[in-house]
């Protein structure tokens, strides 16, 4: 009998080792293997025709810590995370909370709540393109009859050009977070509201005490995305900016991209590749333990 549910054990586990295994190639073909690469390259110079690589220890990092640029488009991504990120995820809630109410054409504003979601990222940045260019676009029109405000450059102006890609990208990313929260609305039971309004709650007060703290799974999920999102953008930046004008709408996966593939140097865009893993990697984990003790699992 023993040898029996053995043999039945081995079985399910080599079972279960081959059904994950297709997910964990995958997985390490496109994602452990090329990060483990790309830091041992960190270490070398680029290769360049017959001459190859050379091991070069820190020299990358150091240049890394002298270099204007890293720490522009570093300061640039910050601003950017923090200019996307709470905006996207607030504007969702809102939206999760007005189409989950009974309302006519419920349907329709969650078509077009979620609509740029679907849209492709290069498609969208040519839509606000048109939208922000000087003199015939749709902002310069609308302000110009509406306030009689002169021509506007918002994506050639140092001052506005990053703000502007920040808008393009909270409209983008706003209604991909909705249909989250509006998950996670539909799965609260309807008899805790019940009770606090028999009670007498506001409904500032049954958000505040029931709904939010119930949502903070999904709000942890979601946080974790926009945070990598902010961080991973560049199809925007390629047809609004080109990270211009003087760097001021460059971020740091665009600037990762400028120098492995417009400069050739692999060597020294490996090590930035680094330094974003490494910031990506300690903002999850400084999330987690921001919401560790707030979020409950049902």
């Amino acid at each position: 009998m023993t040898s029996h549910r053995s043999v039945r054990f081995r079985r399910d586990w080599i079972h279960g080792w081959l059904l994950l295994l297709p997910a964990m190639v995958f997985l390490f073909a496109f994602t452990h293997i090329p990060a483990i690469t790309t830091i041992i390259n960190s270490f070398y110079s680029t290769p360049r025709g017959r001459r190859e690589a050379k091991f070069l220890g820190l020299t990358n990092y150091e240049r890394l810590l002298d270099d204007a640029v890293f720490w522009k488009v570093l300061g640039n991504n910050l601003w950017f995370a923090l200019g996307t990120i709470p905006v996207s995820v607030a504007l969702a809630i809102v939206m999760a909370l007005w189409v989950n109410d009974k309302m006519a054409g419920r349907g329709f504003l969650r078509m077009a709540f979620f609509t740029p979601t679907v849209l492709p990222l290069i498609a969208v940045a040519n839509i606000w393109l048109f939208f922000y260019t000087p003199g015939f676009g749709l902002i310069d029109q609308l302000t110009s009859a509406l306030f009689g405000w002169s021509s506007v450059n918002w994506l050639g102006d140092p001052a506005t050009a990053l703000n502007a890609v920040i808008v393009v990208t909270v409209w983008k990313e706003a209604g991909f977070f909705m249909i989250f929260y509006l998950a996670a609305l539909q799965a609260i039971p309807v008899t805790l509201t019940e009770a606090a309004r028999i009670e007498g709650a506001s409904r500032w007060t049954i958000f505040w005490r029931i709904t939010f703290p119930l949502m903070m799974p999904t709000t942890l999920f979601v946080s974790i995305n926009a945070v990598i999102n902010s961080f991973r953008l560049v199809d925007h930046i390629f047809i609004l900016t080109d990270g211009g004008p003087d760097n001021a709408s460059s971020l740091l996966l665009f600037y990762i991209y400028e120098t492995a593939f417009r400069f050739w140097e692999t060597g020294y865009g490996a090590t930035l590749t680094v330094v974003l893993l490494l910031l990506l990697s300690l903002m999850a984990i400084g999330q987690f333990f921001l919401f560790d003790r707030r979020v409950h699992y049902k």
